[in-house]
């Protein structure tokens, strides 16, 4: 999906600016599983991370720490220093959790959801809550008043928490079917949840009025003719230098693309946290989205797209 390979030298040049105001002795401890069912996942994230890192200038060494079956109060314990001045992850949900009950005195920016909160530590993820309220933007804009939702036989369970909040953010009345109806009405939404082959299997779908999640959305494979979408914007232009060279470096398949600029962001929140400690109010356009950080919140909206006859646009 990286269609655009040209460098966006002023967005790479901002990076460095804000690069150079950072205080050159801090050391930014990154917790993240090196192995483990985790693993994969994280090393995306890693080297997108370390990616945007160079591309910023900065000069504060990155310690990488191996969080997978370790208890995270010995290692903080173990390797927070007075160098310390921020921590990046961790990744599982449990683990942010333990995080919280270990209430660390420094700057956390946790790359996952938890149960709890703590004053110091603001999380940022890729969470379906974020995915539902785009899609439900989408909606409104459309004037959709109700939902048919078609749903890939034996995956159901995979898409329950984002119905769940799509549903509770919208207010829609919502029907789930067996198979796509043959015509829908002017006011009504199809939702296909399920991948992308099950997707393109099912015959005669509408040209309007479809929409499906970013997980459906795969390297070089058709999409439904008028199908909308959301999705990381880094993967449909080319203005982040440092994915596409984190891609370069390993190319991956989209779902872990998507990873790698998500590890991008990361690394530019962790940019403002070190520049100032005390930040509660900030927003830039991000490589998975429009990042807005609001006290110890950071909403993350995922930019919308759909399949033309020329090809995907942005809306």
């Amino acid at each position: 999906m990286f269609n655009n390979k040209q460098n966006n030298k002023k967005n790479l040049l901002v990076l460095a600016l804000m690069g150079g105001m950072t205080c050159a002795q801090a050391e930014v401890l990154v917790i993240l599983p090196e192995s483990g069912p985790m693993a994969r996942a994280a090393s995306s994230i890693k080297l997108g991370f370390q990616s945007a890192y160079e591309a910023s200038g900065h000069k504060e060494p990155l310690k990488f720490i191996n969080s997978d079956q370790k208890q995270l109060a010995n290692v903080l314990k173990k390797h927070v220093t007075a160098k310390t001045k921020l921590i990046v992850g961790p990744l599982g949900r449990s683990e942010v959790d333990s995080l919280m009950k270990a209430k660390p005195k420094i700057r956390v920016l946790a790359l996952n959801e938890g149960t709890k909160q703590a004053e110091n530590i603001t999380r940022f993820s890729l969470a379906k809550k974020e995915d539902a309220s785009a899609l439900g933007l989408i909606l409104s804009k459309d004037k959709i008043e109700e939902l048919i939702v078609l749903r890939q036989p034996g995956i159901e369970a995979e898409h329950e928490l984002f119905l769940i909040a799509l549903l509770a953010l919208s207010g829609l009345p919502m029907q789930v079917v067996e198979a796509p109806p043959k015509q829908i009405k002017k006011h009504q939404a199809l939702l296909l949840l399920g991948s992308n082959g099950w997707m393109i299997a099912q015959d005669k779908l509408p040209k309007k009025q479809i929409y499906t999640l970013s997980n459906a959305i795969e390297d070089d494979r058709p999409i439904p003719l008028g199908m909308k979408f959301y999705d990381t914007p880094a993967l449909y232009r080319g203005q982040w230098a440092d994915v596409q060279m984190a891609y370069d470096r390993h190319p991956v398949r989209m779902p872990y693309q998507r990873l790698l600029a998500f590890g991008g962001d990361a690394w530019s929140i962790a940019q403002l946290y070190l520049q100032d400690p005390k930040l509660r109010e900030a927003a830039f356009e991000g490589r998975t989205g429009t990042i807005q950080i609001q006290g110890n919140y950071i909403q993350r909206t995922p930019r919308c797209y759909q399949n033309t006859r020329k090809g995907v646009i942005a809306l």
